[in-house]
């Protein structure tokens, strides 16, 4: 703040506008039912990848087993992707075509 003179000697405080920090676009991360990915290895990778305590990620796996999607967690852009991407790496290198996406928010 700066003090700025009037001709009479008084002073008034002037205030800077700040600049607003914009928050980015979040993304949901979504995973999506298969007939071959076993219940064990997709509560494995919420656990892992999105963190999820064993109570959650049994949740979100039968929610992806009887609706066929289940939302994994909401995160900015590139977090979301590379979320997705570890997901799809150590599925493949398990042998399991588990698949998931994203979705703005």
């Amino acid at each position: 703040m700066s003090k700025l003179q009037l001709p009479a000697g008084e002073t008034r405080v002037r205030e800077r506008s700040r600049s607003q920090t914009v928050q980015p676009p979040l993304f949901k991360v979504l995973m999506h039912n298969d007939d071959y990915t076993t219940m064990e290895f997709v509560v494995h990778m919420l656990e892992r990848v999105f963190h999820k305590p064993s109570v959650e990620a049994n949740q979100i796996m039968l929610n992806i087993h009887f609706k066929g999607v289940g939302m994994c967690g909401t995160y900015p852009f590139e977090i979301a992707e590379t979320k997705v991407s570890r997901v799809h790496a150590l599925a493949r290198e398990s042998g399991y075509p588990l698949r998931c996406s994203l979705e703005e928010a």
